[in-house]
């Protein structure tokens, strides 16, 4: 078994501790249903989100989905000018036989500007 980071983004609505919430788990969601993840074989999750966004922790979404026993962490990104606003970013660190090539990032909503490379793989 390999450690790969698997990569996901998306956009929220507005900066509203729901708004993050439900953001979150759609993002989460997506990304472990189209890697075949087990949750026993993650390793860390880090969230990050634009300064825009600090209405809550994203990491209480995977919390409230039981994740209570996984490494957590939220952070802000750097605030470029012109990058996107109101961007939730994760990257979680897993054990998988997934190839680098057969892993899927997923960027959802407003987020799929940022690699639209890869938009088709979700």
């Amino acid at each position: 078994m390999l450690v790969r980071g698997i990569r996901g983004a998306t956009t929220v609505e507005a900066n509203a501790r729901e708004d993050i919430l439900d953001a979150t788990r759609e993002l989460l969601t997506a990304i472990l249903e189209a890697n075949r993840v087990e949750h026993d074989l993650v390793a860390s999750i880090v969230f990050s989100t634009s300064p825009d966004l600090n209405a809550e922790f994203p990491a209480v979404a995977a919390r409230e989905l039981g994740w209570t026993d996984v490494a957590l962490s939220c952070f802000h990104e750097m605030g470029v000018p012109g990058s996107l606003p109101k961007c939730l970013r994760i990257l979680m660190t897993v054990n998988t036989d997934l190839a680098l090539g057969e892993v899927k990032h997923i960027y959802l909503r407003g987020a799929r500007a940022l690699r639209p490379d890869l938009v088709g793989e979700e």
